[in-house]
């Protein structure tokens, strides 16, 4: 037994020297994109130069394509993916595979592994080729979007996008317009309360879903929608129900083959809910295409935020930004609604957490003043509050990730190149060894002083990391973080007196599967 250890033990350790190496590589990093890339894939042409140090994809354990099945469908997890994540962890550990036909995904679980694949992904790392997506922008001949677009052209078009979505100063210019949306909404929950007893509002989910599209789309087009109004004008209303109808078709969809597509009876749903989002975006364009034609002939200044500087810098053509600002209007507006929704419905089941915060809104702005970009940096308590509920509920509980570029080594493992990683975030979010009590909302664990130095940094990071991080991140936290702080001074927020709780599901994103329905009281 002794000469059995030995002999693993000396077969570890040219696999402990690589790894060593690999990371003593990466962590040696400029601030550089360039350095940082070329860095990595040094490192990772070294350690695979010796391949018998590694296992190989072969020899991963992980359920059959039969299996999945029988746990998406036989168990019930096809809409609880994001606990089947914590389900096979346990019994695969942090890394296996999964099959879906052809089709074999590599899960990562553990925030050490998650942070290895990451720092692999090279110059221009691929979440999926979103083949449903690409399809339709095939079918009709749709430019490409910063979610569907891959490699040089990818990196192209984030370059223009990147400064007025991602730079602070840039995005604080937008706080008036979303504080103006804020506002309505306040007065929607109103008259909301009024169809019932009085101080019930039912369904916040679906009432945010309304607010941050209303917001995102004054943000981005530079027009109001109509989604707070009474009645919300046709054309609107069946806007935002397509992109809903978008989400939940995506998932079925890729079940499929590309090659049947065209037969599924959900098929032409799928296209026509992409057509109607193309039209209202196109309408929304050429109107403000006229608008500043018209006033540069006049000799007027041409004013604007994000559209109109993508349309007078002439850096892409109209057609790229439609399908650009497409899908940045379906990467902004599910975030803001399900996290808004998650941390108020535990702010009222746990009021000093809410007083908390009301205490700190008062103190940063005095009565009257409407908090702007600079206030809230003033306001930890408010940003821990949405940290944990982002931790508890990432939108997007498993990202992909695929590395075209350089082979990739994670754990004991190397795999190919273009293999396709499942980064399971919301089983890593849910790792006791970084976040004690892991199923408690704990907004002070964020703070100085609270549980920060157990985090891994890679143990929560609910907009991704890298050059592939959600180009909305800014924007989503500006919308949260004014709503959250102006809805808690006007309101002290209760919960449903049924006492029914909420679970989530998976429906591409993180959803809550009930109602989250609350009272909103008045404050004196």
């Amino acid at each position: 037994m002794l000469l059995t250890s030995f002999h693993r033990a000396a077969a570890r350790a040219p696999l402990k020297a690589c790894r060593t190496a690999i990371w003593t590589q990466q962590y040696k990093r400029t601030s550089s994109s360039s350095a940082s890339t070329s860095s990595s894939s040094a490192a990772t042409s070294t350690v695979l130069s010796d391949r018998t140090s590694f296992k190989s994809i072969e020899e991963l354990n992980g359920p059959s394509f039969p299996t999945s099945l029988y746990w998406f469908f036989i168990k019930g997890y096809f809409d609880k993916v994001h606990q089947l994540q914590i389900e096979h962890k346990k019994i695969y550990g942090p890394i296996w595979k999964s099959k879906y036909g052809p089709l074999v995904v590599v899960n990562v679980a553990s925030a050490e592994l998650i942070e290895q694949v990451i720092r692999q992904e090279g110059k221009y790392p691929i979440r999926t080729d979103m083949p449903h997506w690409r399809g339709y922008r095939e079918l009709r001949k749709q430019a490409y979007g910063p979610l569907t677009e891959m490699g040089p052209e990818w990196q192209r078009i984030r370059s223009i996008l990147n400064p007025k979505m991602l730079k602070p100063k840039h995005v604080s210019t937008f706080s008036p317009a979303i504080n103006l949306v804020v506002t309505d909404f306040i007065q929607k929950i109103g008259w909301l309360r009024e169809k019932e007893n009085g101080l019930m509002v039912r369904d916040m989910a679906s009432e945010l879903y309304k607010f941050a599209f209303e917001g995102i789309c004054y943000v981005l087009f530079e027009t109001r929608m109509g989604c707070l109004e009474k009645i919300i004008p046709q054309e609107t209303q069946q806007f935002i129900d397509s992109v809903g109808e978008m989400f939940r078709l995506s998932p079925i969809l890729v079940l499929f083959p590309k090659s049947v597509w065209p037969y599924l009876p959900f098929w032409k749903s799928f296209v026509a809910t992409w057509d109607h989002l193309f039209k209202v975006a196109k309408r929304l364009i050429d109107t403000k295409v006229v608008e500043i034609k018209e006033k540069m002939e006049k000799g007027e200044e041409v004013e604007g935020e994000y559209l109109t500087h993508l349309l007078i810098s002439q850096k892409m053509s109209v057609d790229e930004i439609l399908g650009s600002i497409t899908e940045l209007l379906l990467a902004g507006v599910d975030t803001t609604s399900n996290t808004i929704s998650w941390a108020l419905y535990h702010m009222a089941r746990e009021p000093t957490i809410q007083e908390k915060l009301c205490d700190e809104v008062n103190r940063v702005c005095p009565e009257g003043q409407i908090p702007q970009a600079e206030d809230l940096a003033k306001m930890p308590w408010l940003k821990a509050i949405v940290k944990e509920t982002l931790r508890l509920y990432p939108v997007v509980p498993g990202n992909a990730r695929v590395v075209p570029e350089n082979e990739t080594v994670v754990g004991d493992y190397y795999f190919p190149k273009k293999t396709l990683f499942h980064l399971c975030h919301y089983a890593v979010s849910y790792e006791e060894e970084h976040f004690p009590d892991p199923q408690a909302f704990l907004p002070e664990r964020w703070l100085r002083g609270g549980d920060k130095m157990k985090q891994h940094p890679f143990s929560s990071i609910p907009f991704g990391f890298g050059i592939r991080a959600c180009l909305g991140k800014r924007v989503a936290e500006l919308e949260m973080y004014c709503l959250l702080s102006r809805l808690i001074r006007h309101f002290e927020v209760r919960p449903d007196p049924s006492g029914l709780s909420v679970e989530a599901k998976t429906r591409t994103l993180l959803v809550p599967s009930s109602p989250i329905n609350l009272q909103f009281l008045d404050r004196q």
